[in-house]
């Protein structure tokens, strides 16, 4: 099948491109423009590796066509930069200062929906973050720091937009109470199983 060139708003800028009608927003984004933030993990939608933003929200782009991005805001981590100074975002170096990191194949889809999160302006309790990042897989870090990174950057969002929001103490499964420590179990059996919706 013949290729179309397209135009694609991809980090601030247009971008070119010759694609086929069936390819895919992470063939392009990785093969064509080189972006390689952009994973390639399960290849059904299902781990998030290969997330970006469109206009703002977390799509999975290895089910997602090149052809229906025309005319959407796509952002990648390599695109992502505070407004005000051009430095990172909170949100990654939170992921930095709170070690949300291990391998690190999975940050990038992490990140991104963590700026999803920040982004909603509201103040979404833990129990809150771990049910929206259900579509993102990790496993390396065991979760509980990226679920921190993701707290302390509301706040500072939180902070900047004047409404009051707490970070819950971190914890470790030695100061859980019994039961806590079998629903931790519970989860992490859950997300080696790849079973993420009993989490």
């Amino acid at each position: 099948m013949s290729k179309k060139i397209i135009t694609l708003h991809v980090n601030g800028k247009d971008r070119e491109v010759a694609v086929d009608e069936r390819e895919s927003l992470y063939e392009t984004l990785r093969n064509e423009l080189r972006l390689t933030s952009i994973k390639k993990g399960c290849e059904v939608g299902e781990c998030g590796a290969c997330s970006v933003l469109l206009n703002g929200r977390c799509v999975d782009s290895c089910i997602y066509l090149t052809m229906w991005a025309q005319g959407k805001d796509i952002v990648t981590v390599e695109g992502l930069k505070d407004e005000t100074n051009g430095d990172i975002t909170d949100v990654q170096k939170e992921f930095i200062k709170q070690a949300a990191v291990q391998c690190g194949f999975c940050t990038p889809g992490f990140i991104l929906k963590a700026v999803e999160i920040v982004g909603a302006n509201k103040p979404y309790t833990r129990s809150e973050i771990k049910e929206l990042i259900t579509g993102n897989l990790c496993r390396c870090t065991g979760y509980m720091n990226i679920v921190t990174a993701i707290e302390h950057a509301i706040k500072h969002n939180m902070d900047k937009l004047g409404i009051p929001y707490e970070v819950q103490p971190a914890t470790t499964s030695f100061d859980l109470p019994d039961e806590e420590k079998e629903k931790m179990l519970k989860d992490v059996l859950a997300m080696q199983n790849n079973d993420v919706t009993k989490v």
